[in-house]
């Protein structure tokens, strides 16, 4: 298998993980609830790493608008600023808004673009694109207000940005999102 062909089935393996071991086992009406009383909700969580693929791969490595600017009014997140679900520690007063179905609607679309992306041939992946330009003027996002995501992403090439946003990003709030599982009750094992 060669690079493409691994990201592309290390993306299927996210998406897997997320759609049948953690929406698929715990009912939508508790994706919002804290387990433990504490932490990222499951809403959260699939929102932040949606946002993020979104992002990384829609905007920076496609370079067009990510598909969040046409899902924002379904979310209820029409008001809410175009960096809405970008940071690690989730606003609950955000993700509170956002119904389990419109979140479910982004969440598919995104991976649905990720795969039609991956699976268009082989991607330039040394190819290093305008990260500055492109998440200011295709997503409205101000470097002011999110300098750590300009920082992080500026001067990658398009390899890291599969890597890093899109696949590590992934599996790491996947897992969290199947450690919430299993604490709410909910684990097959």
């Amino acid at each position: 298998m060669d690079l493409h062909g691994w990201i592309a089935a290390d993306v299927t393996s996210v998406r897997t993980k997320l759609f049948d071991t953690v929406m698929g086992m715990v009912p939508a009406e508790r994706w919002h609830e804290q387990a433990d009383g504490g932490g990222s909700t499951i809403a959260g969580l699939l929102l932040h790493l949606s946002r993020h693929q979104d992002l990384a791969l829609n905007t920076v490595l496609a370079g067009r608008a990510p598909l969040f600017a046409g899902h924002r009014g379904a979310l209820g997140l029409a008001e809410a600023s175009p960096a809405a679900g970008l940071a690690e520690r989730e606003s609950r007063e955000l993700t509170t808004s956002v119904t389990t179905d419109s979140l479910t609607a982004y969440v598919t679309a995104v991976f649905d673009s990720t795969e039609a992306f991956l699976g268009g041939g082989e991607a330039d992946l040394d190819a290093v694109p305008d990260v500055d330009d492109r998440l200011r003027d295709l997503a409205a996002l101000d470097a002011d207000e999110v300098p750590w995501l300009f920082n992080m992403w500026r001067g990658k090439p398009a390899w890291w940005l599969l890597q890093w946003p899109v696949v590590g990003h992934g599996h790491t709030h996947a897992g969290e999102a199947v450690s919430i599982r299993n604490r709410m009750g909910y684990s097959p094992f």
